[in-house]
């Protein structure tokens, strides 16, 4: 009798469970399935304790390290095409246009790029430089929910053709 009762209660429990996972935030999923992996490895480390099968597993990561220790001095011979294949795979050769936005962000701006950025045509006279920048700034300004970076580039391509 008191069997059924905990099936009933087991039921109950992976019922509600079930509900509130299908509710939560993926969040909060990440965070109690972390929690559940720890308690597993915990509960299947203390089965294997009482029932003396834990000797296997110390054998296989025994096992594990000795392999890994072996495989180090063969890792480090091929570490530089190694290190060639992941640049290759991972994107670090950029290309000249990516070259290009990154040093355009860090403040270095050509005179072409400046033309381009006030929408003026190269050779364009101080007075529509100003104007140019005006009418932009008035659209992309940040206190009217433009954006500080775009804003900044007008600045700077403002400063560059001006500085000439």
């Amino acid at each position: 009798m008191i069997r059924i009762y905990l099936i009933i209660l087991l039921g109950v429990i992976v019922y509600f469970g079930f509900r509130s996972f299908l509710k939560a935030s993926p969040s909060v999923l990440a965070k109690y399935s972390r929690t559940a992996l720890i308690w597993l490895i915990g509960v299947v480390f203390v089965f294997l304790a009482a029932t003396g099968k834990l000797n296997g597993i110390f054998a296989l990561v025994g096992l594990a390290i000795a392999f890994i220790l072996r495989a180090i001095p063969l890792l480090l011979n091929y570490a530089p095409s190694i290190q060639k294949l992941w640049q290759h795979y991972s994107g670090a050769q950029q290309s000249s246009s990516q070259r290009q936005n990154e040093a355009s962000a860090k403040g270095k701006m050509s005179v072409e790029e400046a033309y381009e950025v006030l929408g003026l045509k190269p050779g364009a006279s101080e007075e529509e430089i100003i104007a140019a920048h005006r009418k932009l700034m008035q659209k992309i300004h940040p206190d009217r929910g433009g954006s500080d970076y775009l804003a900044a580039k007008i600045n700077l391509a403002k400063k560059i053709l001006l500085n000439k």
